[in-house]
């Protein structure tokens, strides 16, 4: 029932936000499917972080990733690494409704955990 261009004005979700004193700004998100969303992920870089979706990633097209302006389109995705201050910007689109996780490799007993509801 889709008509048009899916992925040409995407839905902003709330960037998520990962600090060095272990935590960050939002725990849970709610898509629905066949939605163009811009998920930007930041951290200030005091911290090594990796956020891990790999339920997610599996479970959604993904149009792009851009770091630092440079474009990757990838065949799929397991995580995103912070080694340094930056922010990293993923637009998907899910194709299927599910309770899906993330969390920051090593901090989940921190709380730096969520998770996306998918309808």
């Amino acid at each position: 029932l889709a008509e048009g261009n899916l992925a040409s004005v995407p839905v902003t979700l709330e960037p998520l936000e990962l600090s060095g004193d272990w935590t960050m700004n939002v725990h849970e998100y709610t898509l629905e499917t066949g939605v163009y969303y811009h998920w930007a992920i930041s951290s200030d870089g005091q911290e090594e972080f990796a956020v891990l979706a790999p339920n997610l990633w599996r479970n959604v097209w993904i149009n792009q990733i851009v770091i630092n302006d440079l474009e990757v389109k990838p065949m799929g995705l397991y995580s995103v690494e912070f080694d340094d201050e930056g922010t990293i910007d993923i637009w998907f689109v899910p194709i299927r409704p599910g309770q899906y996780d993330f969390w920051v490799d090593g901090f989940e007993e921190r709380g730096m955990l969520g998770h996306f509801t998918v309808n």
